[in-house]
């Protein structure tokens, strides 16, 4: 029997990142994040900070992240308190040849965050507002 699943309401994040246009740093960029190659102190540290899911989807050079969280998540201060744990810095050093951002930025600096243009009536789900491009 499966255990049952308790409804929590949820928002979601949708941000945006470049990465820079070379075949070879894509296809490491890509490797570098299967499961297989993933750095368990960032995957317990974006857990740490309230996050209930991430999704990074690909087109071209183009990444998309998707960030599900509880509703009214403290977006700012949660990205703020992701960049001191373990690992964070030492991870964007290493994922930041391969994107198109400032030197030493950190997560929340180099994503992006994207407004909703569309969301279907009567759906579940609550797509975060953006305002002033950046999530509360």
């Amino acid at each position: 029997m499966e255990p049952a699943i308790s409804p929590q309401a949820t928002e979601r994040f949708a941000l945006t990142l470049d990465l820079q246009d070379d075949p070879g740093l894509v296809a490491e960029y890509c490797r570098l994040h299967r499961p297989e190659n993933g750095w368990p102190e960032i995957a317990e540290g974006i857990r740490a900070v309230g996050i209930l899911d991430m999704e990074i989807y690909r087109e071209g050079t183009r990444l998309f992240m998707l960030i599900e969280a509880p509703a009214g998540f403290p977006f700012q201060a949660a990205m703020a308190r992701l960049a001191t744990l373990p690992r964070q810095a030492e991870w964007e050093a290493v994922v930041a040849r391969f994107q198109k951002t400032s030197p030493g930025a950190t997560s929340a600096e180099k994503w992006r965050p994207m407004a909703s243009i569309f969301k279907l009536p009567g759906s579940f789900s609550q797509i975060s507002l953006v305002k002033g491009g950046v999530p509360d």
